[in-house]
């Protein structure tokens, strides 16, 4: 069972987030050994600092207003290994270790199960075979 780190961060580097005007800012979440992409949500300075501070994945529900903690649930925890923010400081990205059947509330591993035009498939073909790039075993 996976363990639950906490991250450190200096105050620095949070002052360097900058956050939307609704004080959200998207974070990205990428499984560690694959690098697929997980899921996308909003972060508040709040529920990043309680990420960073319990190592697990907290997200700001934009519909419900409330904090969520990734996993909760539904059993499909995200535990935290690392943690960056990027040139801007306006996109969040933790590479996880994610427990459970995935990220998705579908039941999909990723999120990101569906693409444009060419390489676009049924759900069928979908699920017979993962795409390549994307985690899936090769």
């Amino acid at each position: 069972m996976p363990v639950a780190t906490p991250i450190s961060a200096r105050d620095e580097d949070l002052a360097n987030v900058t956050f939307n005007a609704d004080g959200l800012v998207p974070a990205i979440v990428q499984e560690v050994g694959t690098g697929q992409v997980l899921m996308m949500a909003w972060m508040n300075d709040e529920s990043l600092r309680k990420t960073l501070e319990t190592g697990r994945t907290w997200f700001w529900s934009r519909s419900r207003q409330e904090y969520w903690c990734k996993g909760e649930t539904s059993g499909d925890r995200q535990f935290v290994r690392q943690a960056f923010y990027d040139c801007d400081g306006d996109t969040l990205l933790f590479v996880v270790e994610q427990e459970g059947r995935g990220a998705c509330h579908t039941g999909e591993h990723s999120c990101f199960y569906r693409a444009f035009g060419h390489g676009a498939s049924t759900e069928a073909e979908r699920r017979s075979a993962a795409p390549i790039g994307y985690g899936a075993a090769e």
